[in-house]
């Protein structure tokens, strides 16, 4: 495949695996970016210089295009750099508004920038690292948990193919973490021994308080866990 350059990647967190993998048989880079169907929809993408990707990143804004990361609650003051808040974007391929539907445009389009609703974190060279969906969050006992963190340590287990953390209903602290796992084929593994894993790896009040196996996740066409069926 000599005449192939490199590709892009988005929608979902493009996991390591997949980016080694895909050098190796292509001999060419894949690149991270983010965009949305109201932003028409690229918006940010790693440069595909040799050596200005950074793992893990959506990228830097194309052109044109502004983003900021603003506090959480009301999405107004911009967070210090490093630290975690709603990604707004501004530019020309931000939609005007959803068609007959002014309510719901009011939502996500605000003084000229697009909500997307996406946990952020913005670092000293304005590269962006997606976090989690902020309708995702999970809030423990006055805790804000993010399913992504738990489920970047989990999908790090040998024996994991994937997992997702959801919130459910707890009458003491008002949601804890479940968990569902996909393993490995031909693996298997205990409940406590995945519990002893994520401790090393995670603050206590991060620690799933349920764990259910499955043999897949439910999906989207595009190949997204739908949170909203487990």
């Amino acid at each position: 495949m000599s005449c192939l350059k490199g590709a892009f990647s988005g929608g979902a967190p493009l996991s390591e695996d997949l980016r080694q993998n895909f050098g190796q048989k292509t001999g060419a880079i894949i690149v991270e970016g983010y965009g949305m169907t109201e932003t028409s929809p690229v918006t940010l993408i790693n440069p595909f210089a040799p050596g200005a990707q950074k793992k893990g990143s959506v990228g830097l804004p194309i052109s044109d295009t502004l983003c900021r990361i603003v506090d959480i609650e009301e999405g107004i003051s911009d967070v210090p750099l490093g630290q975690r808040g709603e990604l707004i974007i501004q530019g020309p391929q931000v939609m005007k508004g959803y068609k007959g539907k002014p309510v719901e445009t009011a939502k996500i389009i605000r003084d000229g920038w697009c909500y997307t609703g996406d946990i952020a974190v913005m670092d000293s060279d304005g590269y962006v690292f997606l976090v989690d969906r902020k309708k995702d969050l999970i809030l423990s006992g006055g805790y804000n948990i993010y399913p992504y963190e738990i489920e970047a340590v989990l999908n790090g287990h040998p024996k994991i193919q994937e997992s997702c953390a959801v919130g459910i209903p707890d009458e003491r602290k008002g949601e804890k973490v479940k968990v569902f796992l996909v393993l490995k084929e031909g693996e298997t593994t205990t409940e406590q021994e995945l519990l002893d894993f994520c401790r090393e790896r995670l603050a206590a009040y991060k620690l799933p308080a349920e764990i259910e196996f499955r043999k897949e996740l439910p999906k989207s066409h595009l190949g997204k866990t739908l949170r909203r069926k487990l």
